[in-house]
Formats: C-alpha cells, structure tokens, sequence
C-alpha cells in the first residue's frame, strides 16, 4: 500500500506546538503522524518536511503589520521539527518557506530545500503513487499545501488523524473544500 509512496509532513514545529501560535490537536497530530511513519518506514517512505522558516521581522508578524504572533524564527528552538519526528529529518529532504521577509508562503510548494530544489522537483523526481500529507494548519499550510499537489498532478491523501488547528470550524470546513476538490482525507 505505502510502496512507490512519499509522507509531507508540514510545519510539525515547536510554535505551532506548544509555543507562539500553539494550534488544537498538535501533540495528537505528531503522536499520530510518529506511529503513522514507524508503520510504513519499513516500506522505506522518504519523508519530507515542510519548515515555516521566517526571518525575525518577517512582514506577516502582527509588529511588522501582518495578521499573526512571530512564530518560527529562523534558529530557534520555536521554528525546529519536534524532536519526537527527528530521527526521519533528512537535511535534502526539509523544505524551508517563508524565507522573505517580504512574502507570506502558505504552501509547502513555495519551500526550497537546501541545495534550492523545490518540493515540487524533488517528489516530482521520485514518481510516487500517492503523496500522504500531514501537519499544522489545517487551514493554512496544509490546505494550501494539499491543493498545489493537486494542481501538480499528484493523488493526495490527507491524513485526518494528522492534523491540528487554529480553529475547529475552519478545520471542518478546509476537510469538507479538499474532499470536494478531489483530495482523499483519510
């Protein structure tokens, strides 16, 4: 089943945790995306993560007029992968966005790894059957996430035990848009 497959899992960040922009469902949404990956690492899944990566006056932070807390500054412990997912960090395989001050990056599309490969090149290079995502926002980062798969062709499936959330209204109303757009929630 999980063979010719990859995982995403999108900003499993201490801030979207526990810290700044602490979001509904985050401990049970790494718990279950850990078991998720010891399940299937035996099918050797490359998984990639997706790193809200901002520098310290990024222009979406509420002091420099955008619309949130600062959360997920680049080199601290805020914006580092929790430490229950660092045994399957791969340093090619982690996509940083939000990079730019200047630019608000929802999608784990809009990432660059470090060699500056998109996430988009490299699971394109990979030819999976079927990209699983998980991760924090529903609503924000994983939708929009989800939906540039689509777009690039890819068969999605979210996987619903596997998120968390800023608000649970928006949550149910995200998993009812990508249902309706052709993405399989799991």
């Amino acid at each position: 089943m999980i063979n010719d497959s990859i995982l995403i899992v999108v900003d499993m960040l201490h801030d979207f945790i526990d810290g700044s922009l602490a979001c509904a469902n985050a401990d049970n949404a790494v718990d279950n995306t850990l078991e998720f990956i010891k399940k299937t690492r035996k099918d050797d899944l490359p998984v990639f993560f997706i790193r809200d990566h901002h520098p310290a006056d990024h222009s979406s932070f509420k002091e420099h007029g955008g619309i949130w807390p600062s959360h997920c500054v680049a080199g601290t412990h805020g914006g580092e992968i929790d430490e229950r997912l660092q045994p399957y960090v791969e340093e090619d395989l982690v996509f940083d966005k939000g990079c730019d001050k200047a630019v608000e990056q929802y999608s784990g599309f809009d990432g660059r790894n470090s060699a500056g490969q998109s996430l988009g090149e490299v699971a394109g290079m990979l030819e999976p059957k079927d990209v699983y995502v998980c991760g924090i926002a529903t609503e924000y980062c994983v939708r929009n996430t989800c939906e540039d798969l689509m777009k690039a062709g890819f068969n999605v499936v979210l996987l619903g035990d596997c998120l968390a959330y800023v608000d649970e209204k928006g949550h149910r109303e995200a998993l009812e848009a990508m249902r309706s757009e052709g993405i399989t929630v799991r």
